[in-house]
């Protein structure tokens, strides 16, 4: 079990993975670790080893299995985790459904801004407990990040949408098509349950992350086809899940080996409260993110 930092010195690539995407082949050297963190149990154990001579980690989103429901997902703790691993990228994976009809089920979107209509916000940062900042967050993905999983996914013969804005329910039942409608009066592109939480979190860590939005459906608006069912969803999850890790295999050695995205310098200037009023209890538990502040 692993309690913070493991090997500081080399910056790693995180890989979450979404439904249908539950490990991922190729690592050398695997092994699985328990990450202990403050926020409690991660996800799963963490799976780390090298691919293309980098240091990844992967962590499958809901468990092994599909065991986790979006509203039970601890992102603190699989977000804090990744960062004491010293993880400075992540690709994100997510399954979404689609609210445009150019998007089409096994299109690959890459979202470059997201709307929260979560109910868990307070459950979506780091700071608080005595400690406050406020990460600028107008442009929430790695757009170094989002631009090399666009070249690579095109390469991969993916239908891709780079850009476009993911709405963030909280789920676990589907939306209405109601809702799903308003939605689309909004000019949203693609809907989720998972991914927004991660993005804030990852930003407050300074790591830069980018999201693999496999299209599954067409949510609930297109009344003339069948309605979003997790059947319907799962009848496209292992072709969306091959086509990812085909992407990600190739845009992992494409990583820089130095952190010098903007991402990685996310809480300059953001952190408000005095230094000498950081609450110590506090400045331990996010010891991972303030490494360079204390």
């Amino acid at each position: 079990m692993i309690t913070g930092m493991s090997d500081p010195f080399t910056p790693a690539i995180g890989i979450i993975g979404g439904s249908g995407l539950y490990d991922f082949d190729g690592f050398e050297g695997c092994r699985e670790i328990e990450v202990i963190t403050p926020y409690g149990t991660p996800s799963d154990k963490i799976v780390s080893g090298t691919f293309a001579g980098r240091r990844v980690y992967f962590l499958p989103r809901h468990a092994k299995g599909h065991r986790i429901l979006p509203t039970e997902l601890n992102h603190r703790a699989n977000i804090w985790a990744m960062r004491s691993l010293n993880v400075r990228w992540i690709i994100a994976v997510t399954a979404v459904g689609s609210l445009k009809e150019e998007y089409k089920p096994r299109d690959v979107l890459l979202p470059d801004q997201f709307y929260d209509r979560t109910s868990r916000r307070e459950h979506h940062t780091f700071f608080g407990r005595g400690l406050v900042a406020h990460v600028a967050f107008a442009d929430p993905i790695s757009a170094g990040l989002r631009n090399l999983l666009a070249q690579e996914a095109r390469a991969a013969g993916a239908t891709v949408h780079n850009g476009g804005t993911y709405v963030n329910m909280d789920g676990p039942a589907f939306s209405t098509r109601a809702e799903s409608n308003a939605n689309r009066q909004l000019g949203f592109d693609v809907i989720g349950m998972t991914n927004l939480p991660e993005a804030k979190l990852a930003r407050e860590a300074e790591i830069s992350l980018a999201t693999l939005a496999m299209i599954t459906d067409y949510d609930c608006w297109k009344t003339d086809e069948a309605h979003v069912t997790a059947d319907a969803v799962m009848a496209h999850v292992s072709a969306n899940a091959a086509m990812a890790k085909a992407i990600i295999a190739k845009v992992i050695p494409r990583i820089p080996l130095e952190p010098k995205w903007p991402e990685h310098r996310a809480l300059d200037g953001a952190i408000m409260t005095d230094r000498k009023l950081w609450p110590e209890k506090i400045v331990q538990s996010l010891k991972p993110l303030l490494q360079r502040f204390i």
